[in-house]
C-alpha cells in the first residue's frame, strides 16, 4: 500500500472512495429522539452531500457502521463512504484506528484500490489531530492486511493506495510527522504478522532467524542468529530441552539498537520473546483438534522483531536488545519428558511436569541472557497459557510485573497503543505452588492460578531486574473477523511494547 498524506479542499479529491467519519452526537436526554449523527469534517461540501440521509436517522454513527453512497453531489470522489466512531464522548484516536481500517477492509472486496480518509479535525477531549493522523494510517495498513498467503487462487485485493486528507489550514509539520511515524508502527506490526501467519513447514527456528536478520540489516540493527553450539556453550539447558526433540534445531536471535550519544550508565531495554515456531506439546502431546493453530506460538518472538524493527526506524534514545528463543516442540525418541530435571543457564534446576509447559523454559534462559548482556529492565511477551485466555478471554491480555515504576511505564503506554492488557497479581502464595521436591522450581503448577503460577516462574529468573511479562495467547489471533481487521495473526504488543521503550 502506497501511504499519502495531503492538505486539500475535500470536495475536489479525486478518488475511488472518500471516506469520512462521523460519530453519535445523541445525550440521555434525548435517547427517545431520532439519532443525531455527527459528521467529523467542517467541509460544507461534504456535509450537503449527506445531510438528507443522516437526518432520515437511518444510520446511527455506531462503531466502525458504514454508509455508502455512490456519486456524491458537490464532490469529485466516486463514492462517498461514512464511518461511525461511536458515542462522540468516547471518540479517541484509538476509534479513528480501527474506523481507518474498516474503510480499507470495506473497498477491498468491492474491488476499490484507492482510498482517502478525512482526518477527524473537529477536536475532542478525546481526539487529537496528531494522534488520530497516526492511528488512521496505522488502522489502513493493518486493516489492508489478509492471510490468504498459499492459495492457488489468491486475487491481490490490497488497496493500493491510501491517502489521509487534512484542510490545507491545519498544522502540516506535526501532522506529517504524526503520519510518517504511523506508517512505521503500522509496517512494523503487519511485519510480526506476516511472520505469525507462516506455516511451520514455511517458518522454522533457522528461517525466523533468517528473516530477522534481514529486517535487520534493511533498517540497521545489529544482529546475531546462533543455534545449537551456542546454547551449549551458554548452558542453556531450558531452552535445549524444549529443542532437543525437534529434527529442526534452535535459534537464538538477537538484535542490537545502540543509538548515539545515549550515557554510558544509561538504562538498557531487554526484549524477550517466545518463539515456538511449532508447537505439538511435546510429549506430553496436546488434542488434535485446533493444532494447526500452533504455528502461532512464535508470536510473542514475532512482536518482539517487530517492535524492534519500528524502534531502528524510530530512533528513540535508549540503547535497546532483543532476544527471540526459537525452537520446535516435537515429541520424538530425544524430547525430554515428564519427571526430567533441567539446569537452565541461571544455574536454577527445573522439573518437567509437563512438556506443552515449553515457553516458559526458552524464556527463562533468554530472560537470563538478557541479563547477561546488560539489561537493567525487561519486558516479555508470550502466547503462554491457556489459563491466561480463561481469565480474560479473547479481549484483554494478561500483564504482570514485580516493579510498579517499570509497569506505570507500561500502562501510560496503553493510552498511545490502545491495545488492551490487563494486569494479574503475583506473590509468594503462587511460587509456592510450583516449588520443586525434586529440584529447585517445577514447569508447572496445576491448574489454578496457572497463568499467574506461569509468570511466578519467569519472575524467579527476572530475579530482582524491573520486568513485565506479557501473556498475549489469547489475543494473538484474531478468530474471526472483524470490520477493521482480518481473521489470523492481530500483532498484538507491537505498539505497547514500541511505547514503553520510548518512555525511556
Amino acid at each position: 500500500m502506497r501511504t499519502e498524506f495531503s492538505f486539500a479542499n475535500l470536495a475536489e479529491i479525486e478518488t475511488e472512495l472518500l471516506a469520512v467519519l462521523a460519530a453519535d452526537a445523541q445525550t440521555a436526554k434525548e435517547a427517545d429522539a431520532r439519532p443525531a449523527p455527527a459528521l467529523l469534517t467542517g467541509n460544507e461540501a461534504v456535509k450537503k452531500a449527506v445531510a438528507d440521509v443522516l437526518a432520515s436517522g437511518e444510520f446511527k454513527a455506531g462503531a466502525n457502521e458504514t454508509l455508502l453512497l455512490h456519486g456524491p453531489a458537490g464532490l469529485k470522489a466516486k463514492r462517498l463512504l461514512v464511518v461511525g466512531l461511536g458515542k462522540a464522548g468516547k471518540a479517541t484516536a484509538h476509534s479513528v484506528r480501527s474506523a481507518a481500517g474498516t474503510a480499507v477492509r470495506f473497498a477491498k472486496p468491492r474491488g476499490i484500490r484507492e482510498v482517502a480518509l478525512a482526518l477527524p479535525l473537529l477536536v475532542s477531549d478525546g481526539l487529537d489531530a496528531a494522534a488520530s493522523a497516526r492511528a488512521a494510517v496505522e488502522g489502513a495498513l493493518v486493516g489492508d492486511f489478509d492471510p490468504d498467503t498459499y492459495r492457488s487462487d489468491r486475487k491481490d485485493q490490497s488497496v493500493q493506495r491510501f491517502t489521509l486528507v487534512a484542510p490545507e489550514s491545519a498544522d502540516k509539520k506535526a501532522l506529517e510527522a504524526a503520519f510518517a511515524e504511523g506508517v512505521i508502527v503500522g509496517e512494523s506490526q503487519n511485519f510480526a504478522r506476516s511472520l505469525v501467519n507462516e506455516p511451520g513447514n514455511k517458518l522454522t527456528p533457522t528461517i525466523l532467524g533468517q528473516r530477522a536478520a534481514e529486517m535487520a540489516q534493511e533498517v540497521g540493527l545489529g544482529w546475531e542468529v546462533h543455534s545449537t553450539e551456542k546454547l551449549h556453550e551458554l548452558k542453556m539447558g531450558a531452552f535445549w530441552s524444549v529443542s532437543q526433540g525437534s529434527e529442526e534445531p534452535p535459534a537464538l536471535i538477537v538484535l542490537r539498537y545502540e543509538p548515539d550519544g545515549v550515557a554510558k550508565d544509561g538504562p538498557v531495554l531487554g526484549l524477550v520473546g517466545k518463539g515456538i515456531t511449532f508447537d505439538t506439546g511435546g510429549i506430553s502431546i496436546k488434542p488434535a483438534d485446533n493444532m494447526e493453530k500452533m504455528k502461532y506460538d512464535m508470536a510473542g518472538g514475532a512482536a518482539m522483531i517487530g517492535a524492534m524493527r519500528a524502534i531502528a526506524l524510530l530512533k528513540p534514545k535508549v540503547r535497546v536488545i532483543g532476544i527471540v528463543c526459537a525452537a520446535e516442540n516435537m515429541p520424538d525418541g530425544k524430547a525430554q519428558k515428564p519427571g526430567d530435571v533441567q539446569t537452565a543457564m541461571s544455574g536454577k534446576t527445573i522439573e518437567i511436569i509437563n512438556t506443552d509447559a515449553e515457553g516458559r523454559l526458552v524464556l527463562a534462559d533468554g530472560l537470563a541472557y538478557a541479563k547477561q548482556l546488560g539489561a537493567t529492565h525487561l519486558i516479555d511477551a508470550a502466547t503462554l497459557t491457556g489459563a491466561c485466555v480463561v481469565a480474560l478471554g479473547m479481549v484483554n491480555a494478561g500483564a504482570f510485573s514485580n516493579d510498579d515504576a517499570t509497569y506505570e511505564k507500561f500502562d501510560t503506554a496503553l493510552k498511545v497503543s490502545g491495545e488492551k492488557f490487563w494486569r494479574l497479581p503475583l506473590g509468594d502464595e503462587y511460587m509456592e505452588m510450583i516449588k520443586s521436591d525434586i529440584g529447585d522450581i517445577k514447569n508447572t503448577g496445576g491448574r489454578w492460578g496457572g497463568a499467574i503460577t506461569a509468570a511466578e516462574f519467569l519472575h524467579a529468573f527476572a530475579e530482582e531486574t524491573p520486568w513485565v511479562h506479557l501473556d498475549i495467547a489469547g489475543v494473538a489471533w484474531v478468530e474471526d473477523a472483524r470490520p477493521y481487521i482480518a481473521k489470523g495473526p492481530s500483532g498484538i504488543a507491537v505498539r505497547s511494547i514500541l511505547e514503553w521503550v520510548r518512555s525511556y
